[in-house]
């Protein structure tokens, strides 16, 4: 190969890896930009990972592992509770359960009225029966019914007399009579107030039923108004209600969101919601309206409460100092509860189970000490019982020694701080009989503003919703001290509200 040809042969070979260099730095230049965007994907990966995480730990809360009400165990995607455990594994069986308290419409010896019957019409030969021979009573039937209502226009004439003396007097009015020649009666207002308190039934539907079932048709207005007016009557005994509460030696407490007011939240706030608070006993129940701030717990019954144990769900502003040296029992409930939440989150881990099997027991053995009239709990069956509760504690720490990252660690790792640090708030019920290991009896007393939450929606004034709770909080305390509702009501209306009495001194 001559010179020339070498020359040409080289520098079709330099051309020739001058491209290769090119290719492959172009090669390097893309691999760069891939292992970029491998990067970024793998980033977007982990941050969808974790949303993903986070939110099917969203869905799998119900009203087993979290505060959440049944009634959010239906919606879409939501993991349902599982079955609850029963004595013996048996499945519940529809009706009445065995043991429970059977019901049945008793024969009476005092009937309200008698009416005897005979054959109407003639007999066969032609003969009229009104005449026939009387044989005595073959059957008896006693029939409950209620008369048929209708309202009465009554005219009371108030007549002056005069007396010998010369004195004259003038006969009163009626009791729960109104100012001018017309008027509707305490029985028909307390029937208008019951529906809109007790059954939440909205004031233009109470006239509806007022007026299907009596006749009568006041207007709208005048039935809004009775929730003023009735509450006007119940300030004396509200704060009697509320004192009692204080003199109580243990009160459960609770508080949950209601819609009330503007749509718009206040400046600051991130929702157009108040809070209404509880604190009740079996005798007493006390509302107030105000937002979930301290300045709201403050004006709340809990800074009288110092002598008497609180049972609460652990909601931080109890623990406020603030609120003066408050004696506190962590209500059971939510504790169990969260332990279910924790036993999800770990799902290998024995310490939820045994924890909340432990509380559980010594709620049960609580409750069979105090039926059979015992001062405490048997000492041998207490001490092993708590001894699995610290022990199902000291391994749950030992397994979470930081708050973790998935969802659900840091709630399970502060519970078990709670379990820890406050055992003497958690296990208070276990050394005293006279403290509730829940605060089931607030709940129950605050479930019916969630109930009229889902009917009504927003309620559109906060001193009307106020006025409702007054009422409800009487009506609350009357009915747990076994009078009824509708009664009470109409005392309150003829301006004598009943009382509840002082406690007996034990």
């Amino acid at each position: 190969m001559s010179h020339d040809e070498l020359v040409v042969v080289v520098a079709i070979q330099a051309d020739q890896i001058t491209a290769q260099a090119g290719r492959i730095c172009a090669q390097d230049q893309q691999i760069s930009a891939q292992a970029g965007q491998l990067a970024e994907l793998m980033e977007a990966n982990e941050v969808l990972a974790g949303k993903l995480a986070r939110l099917e730990h969203l869905l799998s809360r119900n009203s087993g592992n979290s505060s959440m009400p049944p009634s959010k165990d239906d919606d879409p995607g939501r993991t349902p509770p599982p079955p609850k455990r029963r004595a013996g594994g048996a499945k519940r069986s529809k009706g009445k359960q065995p043991g429970a308290p059977g019901s049945h419409l008793a024969w009476t010896d005092t009937p309200d009225d008698r009416q005897d019957r005979f054959p109407q019409g003639s007999c066969g030969c032609g003969q009229d029966l009104a005449g026939a021979r009387d044989l005595g009573v073959v059957d008896r039937y006693q029939q409950h019914e209620i008369p048929q209502v209708s309202v009465q226009v009554i005219q009371y004439d108030q007549h002056e007399v005069a007396c010998g003396c010369g004195a004259v007097h003038t006969a009163t009015r009626p009791d729960g009579a109104r100012p001018g020649s017309v008027g509707y009666g305490p029985n028909l207002q307390a029937f208008a107030v019951y529906l809109m308190v007790v059954h939440f039934v909205p004031a233009q539907r109470v006239v509806q039923l007022l007026e299907s079932l009596t006749g009568a048709s006041p207007s709208v207005g005048f039935v809004h108004g009775m929730l003023e007016r009735a509450a006007g009557l119940l300030a004396e005994v509200d704060a009697r209600i509320r004192t009692l509460i204080t003199c109580a030696y243990a009160v459960s407490c609770d508080e949950t969101p209601l819609k009330v007011g503007p749509r718009t939240p206040k400046p600051g706030r991130k929702k157009a919601e108040k809070y209404l608070l509880v604190a009740c006993t079996e005798l007493y129940t006390h509302y107030l309206l105000g937002d979930r701030d301290l300045d709201t717990f403050k004006a709340f019954v809990l800074k009288d409460l110092t002598d008497s144990v609180i049972v609460h769900d652990r909601y931080q502003n109890y623990d406020c100092a603030a609120l003066g040296e408050l004696v506190h029992q962590l209500c059971c409930q939510h504790l169990g509860r969260d332990l279910a939440g924790a036993g999800e989150v770990y799902p290998d881990a024995h310490w939820p189970a045994q924890i909340g099997d432990a509380l559980r027991e010594l709620i049960h053995e609580a409750n069979l000490a105090r039926e059979a009239g015992r001062a405490t709990i048997d000492d041998n069956i207490k001490n092993t019982l708590i001894t699995a509760f610290r022990e199902g504690v000291l391994c749950g720490l030992s397994d979470t020694t930081s708050h973790g990252h998935r969802p659900g660690e840091r709630k399970a790792r502060l519970l078990l701080e709670v379990l820890h640090d406050r055992e003497a708030d958690v296990l208070r019920f276990a050394h005293d009989l006279k403290v509730p290991p829940t605060s089931n009896q607030a709940e129950r007393d605050l479930r019916p503003a969630k109930v009229q939450q889902k009917i009504s929606g927003r309620l559109t004034s906060e001193q009307r919703t106020t006025d409702r709770y007054r009422i409800r909080g009487y009506l609350s305390t009357a009915v747990k001290h076994g009078i009824g509702a509708i009664d009470v009501l109409r005392e309150a209306i003829l301006g004598r509200p009943w009382m509840p009495p002082a406690p007996s001194p034990t």
